[in-house]
């Protein structure tokens, strides 16, 4: 096999540019084996040089069907990227994985993509081809054989693969095209309206706390006495509360009527929201 096959074969086999896989045949003396292990450790010291950069772009993935789908944040340095094709397709694969591990993060990292090469073993090999810092971020999956799963992606870059993706999973018997429109029209509405919990109840009180402090320090130097100050304090905090729960929302499509008006109107008994995820780069 002639030097220059060697170098195609191993660049076909690993991933790596030109010259590093002719760098590593030379250092090899030619030993196609011996050079893919030279080209996966520098590929390995390449990849921990770049993860102290900052990654803030990327994309988010789902995958899966209305009875179980899931989503992933896959995360780099730069869109341009993003929309590179290298880059498209390992996060879409990863997709699929994750999925089929129901988000479990430890288990999607150690199995096997088509290459029959981990994904970490990947992730590495596509960092040192690319020369981003590129980390797994956030993953979601919604899964209930007694619900529906309803999606909506913003900024499309290509086919499952977004900006921002909205899941949205609902209970009910019903299968008509009332209902189908509203999972559609919902999960547009959580991305745009971007609640942080289902009801005001369920807000974290940590979240609660934050806004309270907030509020106080706004208020401290009001000049108002304490009676009013409280009232005042306990008003904003309630709006706070509606304003950021999906069902006493104002509806996007209207809003003169609230999310669970909505759903009163639609006139269907046993439909519920049980549950909805909402990943977005850059939040």
């Amino acid at each position: 096999m002639s030097d220059i096959e060697k170098v195609k074969q191993l660049r076909k086999s690993t991933g790596a540019g030109f010259k590093d896989c002719n760098s590593a045949l030379k250092e090899s003396n030619g030993d196609l084996d011996k050079a893919a292990e030279i080209l996966r450790i520098k590929g390995i010291a390449k990849a921990s040089k770049k993860m102290s950069r900052s990654a803030t772009e990327g994309v988010v993935v789902t995958s899966g069907n209305e009875k179980k789908m899931s989503l992933i944040e896959v995360n780099c340095e730069t869109d341009f990227v993003a929309k590179n094709d290298d880059f498209i397709e390992f996060v879409k694969e990863l997709s699929e994985l994750n999925n089929h591990h129901s988000s479990n993060i430890d288990d999607l990292k150690k199995s096997m993509m088509k290459n029959n090469k981990t994904v970490d073993e990947n992730l590495v090999a596509l960092i040192a081809k690319i020369g981003e810092k590129i980390t797994i971020g956030r993953v979601k999956t919604l899964a209930d054989e007694n619900s529906r799963n309803f999606s909506y992606q913003h900024s499309v870059i290509k086919d499952n693969v977004s900006k921002l993706i909205v899941i949205v999973s609902l209970s009910t018997n019903d299968k008509s095209d009332k209902v189908d429109l509203f999972g559609k029209q919902l999960s547009m509405h959580i991305a745009a309206s971007n609640p942080i919990a289902l009801n005001p109840n369920q807000i974290d009180q940590e979240i609660i706390n934050k806004e309270i402090n907030l509020i106080e320090e706004e208020l401290k130097n009001s000049g108002k006495p304490d009676d009013i100050a409280r009232k005042i304090s306990l008003g904003k905090i309630n709006k706070f509360k509606d304003e950021n729960s999906l069902m006493s929302q104002d509806w996007v499509m209207d809003p003169k009527m609230k999310v669970k008006d909505v759903i009163k109107t639609l006139g269907i008994s046993n439909l519920q929201i049980n549950n909805f995820t909402r990943l977005k780069i850059g939040e």
